[in-house]
């Protein structure tokens, strides 16, 4: 059945819909974080290796290997009751991680805003988040 964007149902306030991860092996990035979240890689999309959150959003990687990449930060709310598997994720994998977003205390844990948090690497040095509890904005 060919794909009718009348059926999309219309859109009433501003939301992220996909942000590009830039990679220097797309099919190695998406698959690091589509395993530690306990998610899926979905099929090319053009140049892009999209991974689907449950929010709506996609994470869609792009393979730049000509250029260096610029780290940059990802964070994820996670269900708090996978939040220790995703640990164990990391650990089966002996992917370091930490409780702050400097990296300067590896194999813990935050417990910000009454919930669990922790950052990694992935394997082109993008800082990612995961975390329980949204941060409190005021």
């Amino acid at each position: 059945m060919p794909y009718d964007h009348q059926q999309q149902p219309p859109v009433t306030s501003v939301q992220l819909n996909h942000t590009v991860v830039h990679a220097t092996d797309r099919q190695l990035s998406a698959e690091f974080i589509a395993e530690i979240l306990g998610l899926k890689v979905s099929a090319p999309f053009g140049p892009f290796l999209p991974v689907n959150l449950a929010n709506g959003v996609t994470l869609d990687y792009y393979e730049t290997r000509d250029q260096p990449i610029q780290p940059q930060h990802y964070a994820f709310l996670v269900p708090d009751d996978q939040f220790d598997t995703m640990i164990a994720r990391l650990e089966a994998i002996a992917a370091t991680y930490y409780a702050d977003p400097s990296h300067t205390e590896p194999g813990q844990i935050n417990r910000l805003f009454g919930g669990r948090g922790a950052y990694f690497a992935d394997p082109d040095g993008h800082n990612m988040e995961i975390m329980t509890r949204p941060y409190a904005r005021r």
